[in-house]
């Protein structure tokens, strides 16, 4: 079994739409995945149950008070979505049941502030320094050839960690969230492009 994580102690970094779209991918791969939602608002619990029917199943990982020690036995991929400011025992629980953590980052001077101190804590986490959590960045919201996406490389840049891709800023996201969807429940030719970027995360998780 494989346990991403996905976590920013910033607000509105983007951990719910990488969160629930990871899942719809593996949901199509023909995994069991399940998802976990440790916010208090449970954002992706919500996005869960208007999901349709004639979609691939994406099971339900209770985590709405405290993580459990482990999802069901037969649960191949396990995707757990955090709210702002994971700290503490907290994350210290959620780094024992993972063994990938991605972080959402947006090109904006407050994402990145915040993030910095984030990267600052996972260095010092036990099961990063032995290796046991790998730790890789995703650009969110990012338009290419921009000022502020140049800047938000050069930030990351002076962290050793990787970065696995910049997804672009695209109303996909924001039109099948509402519905339960991910762009992976798209046709392929309406969201090639995106597709595309999502292709060097994906690979990462794989290895």
């Amino acid at each position: 079994m494989q346990t991403i994580l996905i976590a920013n102690p910033k607000g509105g970094a983007g951990k719910s739409t990488l969160a629930t779209n990871l899942a719809t991918y593996f949901a199509w791969q023909g995994h069991k995945v399940v998802l976990g939602d440790t916010d208090r608002q449970q954002s992706t619990a919500y996005w869960l149950s208007l999901r349709s029917h004639n979609f691939p199943s994406i099971g339900t990982w209770d985590c709405s008070e405290e993580l459990p020690t482990k999802p069901a036995k037969d649960c191949e991929k396990a995707i757990i979505d955090t709210p702002a400011g994971l700290r503490g025992k907290k994350l210290e629980v959620a780094l024992k049941l993972s063994d990938h953590i991605l972080v959402p980052v947006q090109p904006s001077s407050f994402d990145m502030w915040a993030s910095q101190d984030f990267f600052a804590r996972l260095a010092e986490e036990k099961r990063v320094r032995k290796g046991k959590v790998s730790v890789g960045v995703v650009g969110m919201r990012v338009k290419a050839n921009t000022r502020a996406s140049q800047q938000l490389i050069d930030f990351l840049a002076q962290f050793e960690l990787p970065v696995l891709s910049c997804l672009r800023d695209t109303q996909y996201y924001l039109q099948t969230l509402p519905r339960g969807m991910g762009i992976f429940d798209l046709p392929v030719t309406r969201v090639a492009r995106d597709l595309e970027q999502w292709q060097p995360i994906l690979k990462w998780l794989e290895e």
